[in-house]
């Protein structure tokens, strides 16, 4: 991808700010496009389910305007991500037109000779804090076989795009210095703690009569959702505990020990029957670590939710850090949830 606005736009920019949600991408075609095998692509891709929720949530809200709405109703520009979608080959077309404003001769032409230059990237086009991705070929055909093929690239566009407004949701009150220097002083690793969560039992041990000493459970309350973190430590001991099957006994085995409902009983399960738990290698903070994402349904009580999980290998102490969030939020949309916690779980350093 190529970020061309800065240079064209270093004249005048524009002072208002640009208002959207987390995850929304405004799609800007023609309508016989929408309407058609390119509309369909796009949904397929960019509506795909976000991985595991218990009921399906697609990976983006797509909202389309044509470029005829756009120009008559102004308060269209001042929102936030947009994908215009452009076949150059149709020079009648209100998109390619309103493409070709930002799209130079010489683009237009390199696209024209090398399909596999198709996309560019346009920044506060019409507000501050504005991402356009320019996304074009020539001919209806080329269209649609790019879509797919840089789909990949464009949502972790977007993603990174959105990282900032999901940041400053997290944070919005800032951080809790208490329950970062406890993380620290009890787990050995630097976090970034909202100020919102608390610790779910202000003294965990007495309580339960566990030994706590290597685990900490925090949690934040609203009206609409319960979420939660988990922060556990233990020995590294073979390259069998990063898979899933070592990943799902860690879990369970946390679950089973310390969370329960007031229902004598009652303990936290992964449940991998009625959904697939997902698992895999990851990079986080340059440490070695392993992804998992499932739901989770709590053993004799009619609860459950969404939970993502990282195995971190903390090679210098000789021991694993497992950091879990989860969330409970009965007939609530669950994924922005789960990527709030996502975002805490993600700033866990050694």
């Amino acid at each position: 991808m190529i970020s061309c606005a800065s240079e064209q736009r270093s004249a005048m920019q524009p002072t208002a700010s640009a208002i959207a949600k987390t995850n929304e991408i405004i799609v800007v075609c023609d309508q016989k496009h929408w309407d058609g095998p390119v509309g369909d692509s796009i949904r397929y891709y960019y509506e795909s389910p976000y991985l595991i929720l218990p009921q399906p949530e697609s990976n983006f809200d797509l909202r389309h305007f044509t470029a005829e709405e756009l120009a008559n109703q102004p308060l269209r520009k001042k929102l936030r991500t947009y994908l215009l979608v452009g076949d150059l080959q149709d020079q009648d077309s209100r998109t390619t037109k309103l493409m070709m404003q930002d799209i130079s001769q010489e683009r237009m032409q390199k696209a024209k000779d090398l399909p596999t230059f198709n996309t560019m990237i346009g920044k506060n086009k019409w507000a501050q804090g504005q991402i356009l991705i320019y996304f074009f070929a020539f001919g209806e055909e080329q269209l649609i076989k790019n879509i797919p093929l840089k789909y990949p690239a464009i949502a972790q566009r977007v993603r990174d795009f959105d990282e900032n407004q999901i940041d400053e949701t997290v944070y919005v009150f800032g951080e809790n210095r208490d329950l970062n220097l406890k993380v620290k002083e009890q787990m050995g690793v630097n976090s970034k703690i909202p100020l919102e969560y608390k610790l779910a039992v202000e003294d965990l041990e007495r309580p339960m009569g566990k030994d706590t000493t290597n685990f900490i459970w925090l949690r934040k309350d609203t009206e609409e959702v319960s979420s939660n973190i988990m922060v556990y430590s233990f020995p590294y001991t073979s390259k069998e505990q990063f898979s899933k099957k070592g990943m799902k006994q860690v879990r369970d085995q946390l679950g089973k020990q310390y969370i329960s409902t007031s229902i004598e009983g009652s303990f936290m399960q992964i449940n991998d029957v009625d959904l697939p738990m997902y698992a895999g290698e990851v990079d986080l903070n340059g440490n070695y670590a392993w992804e998992s994402r499932g739901i989770w349904e709590m053993e004799g009580d009619f609860m459950g939710g969404a939970f993502v999980s990282y195995l971190i290998l903390n090679e210098a102490e000789g021991e694993l850090i497992y950091a879990d969030g989860f969330v409970y939020a009965p007939g609530k949309s669950k994924r922005d949830y789960m990527m709030q916690v996502e975002h805490v779980l993600k700033s866990i350093k050694m």
